[in-house]
Formats: structure tokens, C-alpha cells, sequence
């Protein structure tokens, strides 16, 4: 077995020895940078682990954004040399730079096994959100070539991968199926056997959907702020850290870690100097796993994605938030409230938008669903008082066993 780097399996002295150089350092770095002014207050010495982090505040995606009104386009988190701005639903925006494997993504999916030899189907957004760019700038890392093919078109996607000779999709988890079908309704036989995925949740039925075809899927964790952060490997026991991040495990709501494998809240601070962001609170929940993969790799691993500390859900790779099904009530005066329901159905995210008030049809509501939640939805019109008055704005049915 081959290894992206040799720093994939440092003993975790020599992972502890090369934190306590680079994290103060990382520090001193981020107060040079006006979004880190509130890293002043506290004492900055000594920190030189992740248990030490814990003295340092938070950073919620909400202050994010309102860092970022302040101090347009970055919140003052990042320096003045970037390729790109990319920008996420809220709206927020994310530098991007073209230097090699900036966004750490090579180490992923060389563990999935893409390399020099293969052509990546990639199927993530290059509108926009940053997904398709970094994996593109992964691929590149791993000497694989890219067809760009973005979002949508599934006809033109299946018969691309037909014709280029494609032997690796990058995407979310659930729109290979839909271009393998495609082919197969029209008669192309396609060559992919390696898939790298994020975006959305791996479902174990889809996973052996896929390798029933002989296509070995692998998934990551990632973020449009952080980058790539944790990957499977071909063990498929966990999601191994990448070494270019520093993942804390705390109670949601607070800084504070809970006890080694207990489930919580994700924070996880970039060894970036380009864009170091300390303390980043994710809002996904998950819990490290005691040992090392028997791959080899000698990170700490995390058992993945279960589920979010907040109630924004990630549905067919995109974000819905709270916030954006207010803005949609606030733009109608009939409608009283508004619920969103997460489900599957033939593998692939279902979302439905039920809709409370005094409202005539559901299709007149399609286009500003569309708009400020950015997917379509299915539509339903319920009589006055029948959503729970639980607090719930989005409900998530989805199980992930």
C-alpha cells in the first residue's frame, strides 16, 4: 500500500511534536489578520495542542457572516492574496487559491485510489459554491485529468463519461446512480470503477449499490469554509483526520470537549496561513473512534456525520437553513408558517416544504421555494394549526443506519 505523504503515518509523538511548533506560529499569524482581533483578549501562550485550544473562543459560521458585512469579502479571516471568491448560500464567501492541494483534497482521493492514469468526472458546482474547484485542484494533485462536468445534463453526463473513457466521479453520493442509469437506458457502457464523494450523506444501501457494480465509493467530510477534513480509506472504518487540520470534539453550544468518543460538536481549526480559522464550530455532530485504522493511517479517526447540533440540514448537498425558510414566510403575508421535511426515496434526498396560512394553490409557491431555499421542493398546503408548534423548522426523516 502506498501513502499520499509520509506525514499519513507519523507516530502521534511525532504528530504532537510538529503541532507544538506549527500551532503558535499559526496564531501569532491570525493576529496579524483584523477577523482574529477577539484572539487578543486571551493568552495565547503555550497553546500548543488541542486540548490547549480549548482556551480560545468559538467561531460560529453567524459571526462569520456578520464579520464578513463588516469587512467585505472575507470578514477579515484572510489575507489580501487570493485566486478566487467563492460564494455559499447565506450568502458567504470563501477565498480559494490555486497553489497545490490548497484545500487538501489530493489526500483523499488518492486514498480512494484516483492517481495519474485516471479521468474524474467531476460533478460538483463550479458555479459559485467552491466544491468543483476543489476538487479539481485534488485531482491535479494526484496527476488525474478532469472533465469538468459540473451539475445537471445527465444525458450529455453519461454520454461524456462514455466517450472520454471516465474512470472516476466526484460528487454527491446519490447523482452517480442517476448518470449510470442513464447510460444503461442508453445502451453506453461506462468505465468508472472509483468514486469520491461528500457533499451528502453515503447511504450503506447506495455504497453497495455501487459496488455491486463494481465501483469501490469512498466519502469525505468537508466544508466550503475548511476544505477537505476527514476521508475514508479503503479499511472503511471511520473518516481518518486529515493532517492539515486540528478537530475538536465539544459540547454543542459551548467549547468545551466532551470525553474521548462521546458524541458532539465538530470544531476544527485550519493549519492554513492563507485562511487559518480557529476554532471553526461546524454545527455537525460526530465522535472520535479510539485507535488508528488498520490501513495504516495514524490520525485520530471520527465516525463521520451524525447529524447537526442545529437544525440546518444538508439535502442534496446543499444547506438549508432556518433563516432561509423565515425569509420565504416574511415574503408571503398569507403564509403563517412553514416546515421543511427531509426524506429519501429510491436513494436519492427528498425535500418537502408543507405550508400553513391562508394560501390558494402549492405550485404558486414553486419558484420562491426554489429561490431562497436554492432546490426545488415538493409542496403542500395544510389547513391552519396543523404544524407542531415544537419549534421545528426543518425536520430531517432520514435514518443513517
Amino acid at each position: 500500500m502506498t501513502f499520499y505523504d509520509d506525514l499519513e503515518t507519523r507516530s502521534a509523538d511525532a504528530r504532537a511534536a510538529s503541532l507544538a511548533e506549527c500551532l503558535p506560529a499559526l496564531l501569532v499569524h491570525a493576529l496579524t489578520l483584523p477577523g482574529n482581533a477577539a484572539l487578543t483578549d486571551f493568552d495565547l501562550t503555550n497553546i500548543t495542542s488541542a486540548e490547549s485550544l480549548a482556551r480560545l473562543p468559538v467561531l460560529r459560521k453567524s459571526e462569520l457572516g456578520v464579520a464578513q458585512k463588516l469587512r467585505p469579502p472575507f470578514g477579515g479571516f484572510s489575507g489580501p492574496d487570493f485566486e478566487y471568491a467563492f460564494q455559499s448560500p447565506g450568502p458567504l464567501y470563501e477565498p480559494g487559491r490555486t497553489s497545490h492541494d490548497w484545500w487538501r483534497f489530493g489526500r483523499f482521493l488518492h486514498a480512494t485510489g484516483i492517481g495519474v492514469g485516471d479521468i474524474v468526472q467531476n460533478c460538483f458546482s463550479y458555479h459559485l459554491t467552491p466544491a468543483g474547484t476543489m476538487f479539481e485542484n485534488g485531482a491535479r494533485a494526484v496527476g488525474a485529468a478532469v472533465l469538468p462536468a459540473g451539475t445537471g445534463q445527465t444525458e450529455l453526463q453519461a454520454q461524456a463519461a462514455h466517450d472520454v473513457g471516465v474512470t472516476g466521479y466526484a460528487g454527491t453520493p446519490d447523482y452517480l446512480k442517476v448518470i449510470l442509469e442513464k447510460a444503461d437506458e442508453m445502451g453506453l457502457t461506462l468505465a468508472i470503477s472509483k468514486a469520491a464523494v461528500g457533499g451528502g450523506a453515503l447511504f450503506p444501501s447506495l455504497r453497495q449499490w455501487y459496488l455491486d457494480r463494481g465501483i469501490a465509493c469512498r466519502q469525505c467530510y468537508a466544508t466550503a469554509d475548511l476544505g477537505n477534513v476527514a476521508y475514508e480509506s479503503t479499511a472503511m472504518e471511520g473518516l481518518i483526520l486529515d493532517e492539515g487540520v486540528l478537530v475538536e470534539i465539544v459540547t454543542p453550544g459551548t467549547g468545551n470537549p466532551v470525553p474521548f468518543g462521546e458524541v458532539g460538536e465538530v470544531l476544527v481549526t485550519t493549519l492554513n496561513p492563507d485562511y487559518p480559522l480557529i476554532r471553526f464550530a461546524t454545527g455537525d455532530l460526530s465522535a472520535f473512534m479510539e485507535g488508528s485504522s488498520p490501513c495504516g493511517r495514524s490520525n485520530l479517526r471520527i465516525k463521520g456525520w451524525m447529524g447537526r447540533a442545529d437544525q440546518t440540514t444538508k439535502i442534496k448537498g446543499m444547506f438549508i437553513r432556518p433563516e432561509q425558510v423565515a425569509v420565504f414566510v416574511a415574503k408571503h403575508p398569507e403564509v403563517t408558517r412553514a416546515r421543511v421535511i427531509a426524506s429519501r426515496a429510491a436513494e436519492s434526498d427528498v425535500m418537502v416544504v408543507k405550508i400553513e396560512g391562508d394560501v390558494g394553490r402549492a405550485d404558486v409557491y414553486a419558484a420562491s421555494i426554489a429561490e431562497t431555499l436554492k432546490l426545488r421542493a415538493q409542496i403542500e398546503v395544510v389547513a391552519i394549526g396543523t404544524l407542531p408548534k415544537d419549534g421545528v423548522i426543518i425536520e430531517d426523516q432520514r435514518t443513517y443506519d
